[in-house]
């Protein structure tokens, strides 16, 4: 199974993520992210773009990789990962389903002011980070669009990261 956990850049993903991936028996945290560094590394580079996501091979890739290491370890794979584009995550969803994965899709939700607020604490890209603050419009259009209606939104507004994977572990079965 997979656990995925969207949500926008700086409402606490990777931080929940480690935190479910404690809590759920026979489960590791695969990070999408680092196969788009992947393809970010390529020489000479792809074609210019502000996103890797938007590069074709990124979402098979997340698909083949993530069907490849349960295929290898079993159990369950925490995947922490900003997915805003639709066709993107239809993409991904129905190339997990194509393999038969299960997948609960989870989205992680702060109002505005909190996400600000976080974003300006934060100390791993810096507070007030310019790449977390252009996504929270993005994330907003999703929410109301398509998103929320494709996951189980957890508000996480008042809940700390530990409270947030209780619940996602306790939702999954962990």
């Amino acid at each position: 199974m997979i656990v995925w956990l969207n949500g926008t850049h700086g409402v606490g993903k990777t931080t929940t993520g480690a935190l479910v991936q404690r809590l759920i028996p026979d489960s590791r945290v695969l990070d999408a992210e680092k196969v788009g560094e992947t393809l970010m590394d390529i020489a000479p580079g792809l074609p210019a773009t502000d996103n890797f996501q938007h590069w074709p091979p990124w979402r098979p890739l997340v698909v083949e990789t993530a069907r490849r290491v349960l295929d290898y370890t079993g159990g369950t794979l925490v995947m922490p990962m900003t997915v805003l584009v639709e066709q993107y995550w239809r993409e991904i969803s129905s190339g997990l389903a194509r393999h038969s994965i299960p997948v609960r899709h989870f989205v992680l939700h702060a109002d505005e002011d909190t996400l600000r607020g976080r974003i300006a604490r934060d100390t791993v890209l810096g507070p007030d980070s310019p790449f977390r603050l252009r996504y929270l419009a993005p994330y907003a259009e999703a929410a109301r669009t398509w998103l929320h209606a494709e996951a189980e939104v957890v508000d996480t507004t008042r809940l700390s990261p530990a409270q947030a994977a209780r619940r996602i572990a306790e939702t999954v079965g962990g």
